[in-house]
Formats: C-alpha cells, structure tokens, sequence
C-alpha cells in the first residue's frame, strides 16, 4: 500500500475550504413537500456521464439513481416517485447540454441531480466546465425543474485524472452551486471521508480506477437524498436483485442453447447442476483456467470474456490465488467480476461462486475470502456461498442454490 501517497491526497481533498452554500430552496422546498405528501409523481432525472449510466462496474443492472430512488421512499414512504437515469458514457458537460432537451427537459423532471466531471477535466477547460454547469442549472430551471449538483468521487492515482485535479473539478462544482443558490451533494467529500478513516473500505466502494461499483454507488445515493431531504439514509440493508439467472433460464427454459464460462471445478459440476435442472438442454462450457495462475493472470484471462458472448460467467477464485497484497487482491478481484459483466447493461448473467463452496478455507485465507464477499457485494448480484455448519458437497449446494434461483 503507499500509504505516503494516499495521505499526501487525503490532504489535499480535506485542504479544500468548506463553505456555507447560500441556497435558495424554494424550488426544492417544493419537491420535498411532493415527496412527503405523495399526492402526486416526482420525477427525477439524474443528469451525468458513465458513473450515474449503468454500467459494467455496478453489474449492469442498477446504479445510483436507482438507490436514490429507494433512498427517498425511504425517507418518504408516502412518495410516489419516477425516476430517469440520463448518464451516457464518455460525457462531458458540453456533450450533456447537447442532449439535455432530449434526455431531461422532455421527462419533465420536478429535480435534475447534476454530476459531471471525470470526462470534463481530461481537457482541462475549468472555464468550459464552469460555464456548462451554469448553463445546465439554467436550462433545467426554465422547465420548472429544481437542480441538485454533486461533487465527483475521489478515484486512484491515475492520469489524466490525478487527485489534486478532481478536487480542484469538486470545488469548481461548489463555487458554481454557491453562485447559483444551488444544493450540493458533497460525494468527494463523502468518499475521502471514508478513505481518510479506512482505506480498505474507499478500495471496496471502488471497481477500478475511476468508477464506483455498487458500493460507491450507494454512498453516492445517501449523500444525493441527503442534500435533497436534509436527512441522513442507510442503503446497507439493500439486496441484489433477484434476477441473477434471468438471462440463462429464459434460453433453457425456451430451449437455446447455454454458454457457460467457469472457472475450475465449475465448469463440470455446473454443467451437471444445469442438465440435471434442463435434461434436453445444450450446454457448452468454455474452462476459464486457474490452475496454477495468479489472480492478476486470471483478470488478463478475463479480459476476452465479452467477446466470446457468454450467457453465464462464473468466477469462483481460490482461496490460496497467487497475488501481491490486499490491495492487489482487491483491485484484481473487482477487474475479475466488472470483466466477467457486459460493458453496458447486462447482457448475461454472472454467479460468483465463493471459496467456502468448493471446500473447507484454511484459517489464513479467511480474510480474504471476506474481502471476495464484499467486492462481488459490490458488483450487486447474488453468489453462492456455504453457510456455517454446511457439510454438503459442492454440487449439492450449488444444484439447490440454482433451483432457488430458478
């Protein structure tokens, strides 16, 4: 871990002055009282680039606006509420005001949550990136919406997208929010805060080096609903969706052809759980090795996942994986699960499997197989996993796991 390097930002985002916003929040005022009395629809739009789309680092099925939405009904459970995801991959604010007739004016949303940024600091324009964000803020007020902007999350090292930069974009969301008599949804400050007290904890809210995985995208949710209703929520107690075989029992059940990618010794015993479930079924497994290969290996491995068009991939690492450190652990575990998920929204499916199932996990990989729960948490779909006390072969546990599913 360069923990030197870590705290030298950690600084640097907390140097930041905190600033008393003089916010005007009549219009938002008024969309509170809608959510309380829900005597009629909210509609919310939530206005951004890949880290509001749904994409492949939250499992491409939901992302945060879809937790904002059950954030708010839980502070409003009377709410009846619509909500829009309008994030595209690769925007910047200038290729959002292009398409925000379409994307949000036509929704004729009652908020816009505002959050842009990563792909506007590659060119480095802050006046543009000013300029923009108060152009936005106009154009959804002239439609009678009210605007939340939010700050970025804090990300890894990398280039050209360095720490100092992003919050130097957070602050510029601040000042332009300050401006504007705009609330703000602080979520650098929310991420570093995490990373200032744990730092374990910031790399599981995180798929790679920029993008949250659900985790993230659940912090981005509380601090969003917060700002909007002055009231903290939890989200931890939020489940995958149920849908984790959807894509695969619809193709046995109309009787297609399955393709399987799994890892070792899934590859066979799945195929036997599907024939057992599907008899006339057509399953052909493609073996994702780990046999002797380090975690780092299998996420290179991984990365011709999606052009083999699977319909199930399932990572089930070893408990002993070669790797580096915890850090590395982490951050190739979350490549293994975003690669083994369509870019865009789910395409297939994904059932990771956890050590526990394949057999007893020896007292030093304990913690890691802790971590592999939490980072496939993150990916936000369900796993098989052998419950205390479970002394069944692993065929056993997956063949009844999957029937649950079905």
């Amino acid at each position: 871990m360069r923990s030197h390097t870590l705290t030298t930002m950690i600084l640097i985002a907390l140097s930041y002055p905190i600033q008393a916003l003089a916010v005007d929040s009549s219009d938002l005022a008024q969309v509170t009282a809608k959510l309380e009395s829900g005597d009629e629809i909210v509609r919310i739009v939530c206005f951004g680039d890949s880290v509001t789309g749904v994409y492949y680092h939250t499992g491409g099925r939901r992302a945060w606006p879809d937790m904002l939405g059950i954030a708010l009904k839980k502070q409003y459970p009377k709410a009846k509420i619509e909500m829009f995801n309008a994030g595209m991959s690769g925007n910047t604010t200038g290729a959002g005001l292009e398409r925000i007739d379409r994307d949000v004016i036509a929704r004729k949303p009652h908020l816009v949550a505002v959050m842009f940024g990563l792909n506007d600091m590659v060119s480095g324009n802050r006046q543009a990136y000013r300029d923009n964000l108060k152009a936005i803020i106009r154009r959804c007020r002239e439609s009678g919406a009210a605007v939340v902007l939010c700050t970025l999350n804090s990300v890894y090292p990398n280039q050209p997208r360095p720490m100092p930069v992003v919050a130097e974009f957070s602050q510029i969301v601040r000042d332009v929010a300050q401006e504007n008599s705009v609330p703000v949804a602080d979520c650098f400050r929310a991420y570093e805060a995490v990373r200032s007290k744990n730092v374990t904890e910031w790399m599981l809210m995180m798929s790679e080096d920029i993008h949250p995985c659900m985790e993230g995208h659940k912090l981005y949710a509380e601090t969003v609903a917060k700002a909007i209703s002055g009231k903290p929520v939890s989200l931890a107690d939020v489940s995958p969706p149920a849908d984790t075989l959807q894509f695969t029992l619809a193709r046995l059940k109309a009787g297609q052809p399955v393709h399987v990618i799994a890892m070792p010794p899934y590859d066979q015993i799945l195929r036997d759980v599907l024939l057992k479930l599907f008899p006339k079924a057509e399953v052909n497994v493609t073996t994702w090795p780990v046999d002797g290969q380090s975690l780092a290996a299998m996420v290179k491995w991984s990365e011709g996942i999606r052009g083999q068009k699977p319909n199930l991939v399932v990572p089930a690492v070893p408990a002993n994986v070669k790797t580096k450190n915890e850090e590395s652990f982490i951050r190739d575990y979350h490549w293994i699960v975003s690669w083994s998920a369509a870019y865009e929204c789910a395409q297939w499916d994904m059932l990771p499997i956890l050590p526990s199932v394949t057999g007893p996990v020896a007292p030093s990989t304990l913690h890691r197989t802790e971590l592999a729960r939490r980072i496939i948490g993150g990916s936000d779909v369900e796993y098989v996993d052998r419950k205390s006390g479970d002394v069944r072969p692993a065929r056993q546990i997956l063949l009844e796991a999957v029937r649950k599913l079905r």
